[in-house]
Formats: structure tokens, sequence, C-alpha cells
């Protein structure tokens, strides 16, 4: 009998070493999201944005670790997000890739200049960053645009002087070696009518990163 149980005891530490080391293991994605957004588009943020980008990126294998600027959860009517940590406190070093939801910058809210260091490191990196709609304000401010096509509802430039030398190209989902971009996110096609691409920009990303897998 008490051979059984050494036995038993060995194969469990064994099993449980092994799904660790798989967990250690697993590539992980930084999903940056707001703190907050419009009460009224609260509900698509998260249930037709963050909770598709998550999803799709764990069911092909991938860790997604969340951030915002103040770790905060973010509740709406319907559903509640808990971030796993401050984008203060993340390492650009752990991570694959790095998508950005749709984030109000640069139009009502400021770019979190935390988001835009991200970026710049991930880009120069080599690693995939994937943004939606008005996340690629984002990409602008860290200067990572020049010479590169990106999506948006309309040609940033006009707004924002950090697109120049960024090629517009349209709203659907473009991909330009490294930056992958959309133009229209789910709360801009719940407003306008549009059809979104959220779906189309997390997988683009996927396959950006499947190699590292």
């Amino acid at each position: 009998m008490k051979r059984i149980m050494i036995i038993l005891m060995i194969s469990l530490s064994i099993l449980m070493s092994s799904r660790l080391t798989k967990a250690a293991d697993t590539p992980k994605v930084l999903l940056i999201l707001p703190n907050v957004a419009d009460p009224n588009y609260l509900d698509t943020v998260l249930n037709k944005e963050v909770s598709v980008m998550k999803s799709m990126l764990e069911n092909a294998g991938f860790k997604v670790v969340a951030a915002t600027t103040d770790g905060l959860p973010i509740k709406s009517s319907t559903v509640s997000f808990t971030p796993d940590l401050k984008l203060s406190d993340v390492k650009v070093d752990d991570y694959v890739g790095v998508i950005i939801a749709c984030m109000g910058s640069g139009e009502r809210t400021p770019v979190f200049p935390e988001a835009i260091s991200i970026v710049k490191q991930a880009f120069t990196q080599g690693k995939p960053v994937a943004a939606s709609h008005s996340s690629v304000n984002v990409l602008a401010e860290a200067e990572v645009l020049a010479g590169k096509r990106y999506a948006f509802r309309i040609d940033g430039q006009f707004r924002n002087p950090k697109y120049t030398g960024a090629i517009y190209s349209g709203s659907g989902v473009v991909q330009d070696g490294n930056i992958i971009t959309c133009g229209i996110c789910p709360v801009v096609s719940q407003s306008e009518g549009l059809p979104e691409c959220n779906t189309e920009l997390t997988q683009a990303l996927i396959t950006a990163l499947s190699p590292k897998k």
C-alpha cells in the first residue's frame, strides 16, 4: 500500500510539473484597452470587441494579458472585466505581440503615454502590433506608421501630423509587415451602421503570431 501511495505521489508530481511547464511556455499576447468608455457603448466595447479579441486569441493557444492605465475593473450594465495589470507594469519582453482595442484616443481622450512606449518597444523588437480604429492614433504617436499602409475610418493625416509619411489605405483590415490596423470597430459599426472588422483584425494577428507558437 505504501509503495502504491509513493507511486501515485510521484505520478501526480510529474503531472503537475508538466502542466506548470506547459503554462509557462504558453506565448502571451498583451491586450491594451481603455479604462472607461462612453456608457452608451461600454457593453459593445466589452462584449463585441474585448471579449471577442480575448476568446479568439485564447482559442488559438495564446495567453491573453489585459492591461489598462489603472488596472481597475471595468463594468457595464451586463458584464464586468478585470484587467490583469497596469500598463506601467508591462514588460514588453514577456509578450509575442500586442493588440489594442479601440481607445477613443486622439479624438475625445488623450493617447496613453504608457501605450505609446509599449508600441515603440514592440515595434523595435519586431513583434506584431494590431490596433482597432482610434487606437491607430497610438501607433501614429509612437511614430511607427511612417512608410506603412494603415486603416482608419478616415485619413488620420487630416488631424494628426504624426501620420505624415503613412499611407492611408481605407477602413478595412490592413497589414503592412508587423503593423495590423482596422478602421471600423464595433462601436463605430453600431453607431454608424458600417461593417466592423474586429474579427478579421484579431485573426490577422493570430496568423502573424502563428510561427511564434
